[in-house]
């Protein structure tokens, strides 16, 4: 079942649950834009199969707000703001260990395709993406499913802290990778904390992409939805 948190004509903003790939992956299992073809596609009264445009992605084990777009106009209005910048997303992340109380982080980002790894690398690295967050550390109570982990895992998560990141650039892992440089990687993280990288069947990642906002495509109004 979706967990629809708006639709109109033009997008469909949903809550993506941890382990759901955002879009056609490699394997057979069902994925979120998928999902949403066919629950557009059923309402339809000519069953003819419905367009859906993925703006933007999560990586399967993280949760949280995303858009999908039901116009090609849309699309391209809505992918835009993705790559300038101007579409804002936020997320809750539960770090092993205590960063600074706020701050920003600022790297350059490679990924090897071949491992599906990405690495902090020096500036003049050929292919290197420039990457920025910044974040401030919150209260546990703000995020409910970060809660949750401490309860199912209160070995694990006691010397944890939650911050809100605000995403200024999109890059694959960036979260997950720019927090490992800086000496607190995510709680759960099987790529990039050493702590959970050989636990076998390990899923939960204490990530979640906790509000979106943007422009909307038709209406031209900035709107705002949360987690």
């Amino acid at each position: 079942m979706l967990d629809i948190i708006m639709e109109d004509e033009h997008i469909l903003v949903v809550r993506k649950p941890a382990g759901v790939e955002s879009q056609s992956g490699k394997t057979f299992a069902m994925d979120l834009a998928s999902e949403i073809k066919n629950y557009l596609t059923r309402k339809s009264k000519d069953k003819k199969p419905a367009y859906v445009g993925v703006i933007h992605r999560l990586d399967r084990p993280v949760s949280g707000v995303m858009v999908y777009a039901k116009t090609k106009q849309a699309a391209a209005k809505l992918s835009k703001q993705v790559q300038d910048g101007t579409m804002e997303k936020y997320y809750y992340a539960l770090l092993c260990g205590k960063p600074e109380e706020k701050g920003q982080l600022v790297d350059y980002l490679l990924t090897d395709k071949k491992t599906n790894m990405t690495q902090v690398v020096e500036k003049d690295t050929i292919g290197a993406k420039y990457a920025k967050l910044t974040y401030e550390i919150c209260s546990i109570d703000d995020w409910k499913d970060g809660n949750i982990l401490r309860m199912k895992y209160p070995e694990e998560t006691k010397d944890t802290t939650l911050v809100k990141v605000h995403l200024i650039t999109g890059r694959q892992h960036q979260i997950r990778v720019q927090f490992s440089n800086n000496h607190t990687p995510l709680f759960g993280d099987t790529k990039y904390n050493p702590k959970f990288r050989q636990v076998k069947g390990w899923r939960d990642i204490g990530l979640c992409a906790c509000q979106l906002a943007f422009i909307h495509p038709v209406t031209n109004k900035k709107v705002t939805f949360m987690y």
